[in-house]
């Protein structure tokens, strides 16, 4: 027991820390367009380049995952991410920071399937599960860390200072990991035999279960919509529509993983009383679109309202997250196919988020904030539509 906790920890601590060295850009963009006087449309191409980079990377790490090393990937990706990061500290210009951004996305991109197949491995049933949860919720508290350190560091000397940070603890933790991980089991993969109730999927190509699994691939596209577009542009949001300098409205985004964490825990009671991924992700969208409606009727009237709002948004697609990107792969253990499927069905999470950071800025740019909040409204509702679509289908899979 003592060992699975450790390595709970240690996971806990990388995924934080991936997370500070990946997320820091976009709560500093809004500060960053007004001190380098750039379009929010040039500031975001940096961070709508690295979830693609991020996402592709999703496929190659996932790839490699399950081949080689998973402690040695990780700390590759720790070691690289931190050195992009101190690269912009140095670079004078947006461009060449655009372009060192989008490596950031693909070294970012070796580290959650490794993990993902290392708890696996490593934890049964009701450990991975918890562990599942604490990881997650590190990458909430990493968001906070990242909302208060970066209105902090602007104060104090400006925003490069936040990547000078996040390059220090980058170097440290990937130490920490490579030390406190020796003697973890890295075994390859065994495939299960096949029984009768579960040869008919086991017996189609990765290809073909892709196709099937299609439905969950696109609410996996939708809820990244989401989830990124809405934390990347919360603070330029709250700053326009309310008139708030860029300090208060970067510290407002705060509230966001609070709302996360909550909905982690809730999401994943939810899902032991449910025992449905997709149900649970069915629901989870049904609160989001929820919020969303009410926040196009309440739309400008309360900056408080709208940001408890915005974060039931978020804090849902968080939940939807978990349940399909962290919960879902695990039932391809019987392949030994953890690490792949992470990585694909991570993947599908940032062609959204691509989409969304490039995309709401042209919208919002265009038609205003209000007609953008509509078009999160859709977003949700479609989710909604292609879980509930698919929940029979996973209902057989999953109890096969």
């Amino acid at each position: 027991m003592r060992k699975m906790s450790k390595l709970e920890w240690l996971c806990c601590i990388v995924y934080f820390t991936s997370y500070v060295t990946r997320i820091n850009y976009a709560a500093c963009l809004a500060e960053i367009v007004v001190d380098l006087n750039i379009t929010k449309q040039l500031a975001s191409i940096a961070v709508t380049g690295s979830f693609i980079t991020y996402g592709l990377g999703q496929i190659v790490s996932g790839f490699i995952g399950d081949k080689f090393s998973p402690r040695r990937i990780i700390q590759f990706g720790l070691i690289a991410t931190s050195l992009v990061n101190l690269s912009m500290v140095l670079l004078p210009t947006i461009q060449l920071m655009t372009v060192f951004w989008f490596f950031n996305g693909f070294f970012q991109a070796l580290i959650w399937p490794p993990l993902v197949r290392l708890m696996v491995e490593n934890m049964n049933e009701k450990e991975y599960s918890h562990a599942l949860f604490t990881v997650s919720a590190a990458a909430s508290v990493a968001t906070i860390f990242i909302y208060m350190m970066v209105p902090a560091a602007i104060e104090l000397s400006g925003w490069r200072l936040a990547f000078l940070v996040s390059t220090a603890m980058g170097l440290i933790v990937s130490l920490v990991w490579i030390r406190g991980t020796k003697g973890v089991k890295e075994s390859k993969a065994v495939k299960a035999a096949p029984t009768a109730a579960v040869e008919p999927v086991q017996q189609r190509s990765n290809a073909s279960l892709l196709i099937w699994l299609s439905p969950v691939l696109l609410a996996i596209v939708l809820q990244g919509t989401l989830r990124d577009g809405i934390t990347t542009w919360m603070p330029t949001y709250i700053s326009e529509v309310f008139n708030l300098g860029t300090s208060v409205s970067i510290l407002t985004s705060a509230i966001l993983p609070v709302f996360t964490i909550l909905s982690l825990r809730l999401t994943t009671w939810l899902n032991t009383l449910v025992r449905n991924e997709l149900k649970t992700a069915f629901l989870l969208f049904a609160f989001g679109f929820g919020a969303a409606a009410l926040l196009n009727l309440f739309f400008s009237r309360s900056v408080v309202l709208e940001v408890l709002l915005i974060s039931v948004l978020s804090a849902s697609m968080h939940g939807v997250n978990l349940m399909l990107i962290g919960q879902v792969p695990a039932f391809f253990a019987r392949y030994g196919k953890v690490s792949t499927f992470s990585g694909i069905l991570n993947a599908c999470t940032y062609i959204g988020s691509a989409l969304s950071t490039y995309g709401f800025a042209v919208l919002s740019d265009a038609y205003g904030w209000s007609f953008t909040i509509i078009g999160w409204s859709l977003i949700a509702l479609a989710g909604l539509l292609l879980t509930l679509f698919f929940i029979r289908p996973w209902t057989k899979f999953r109890n096969s």
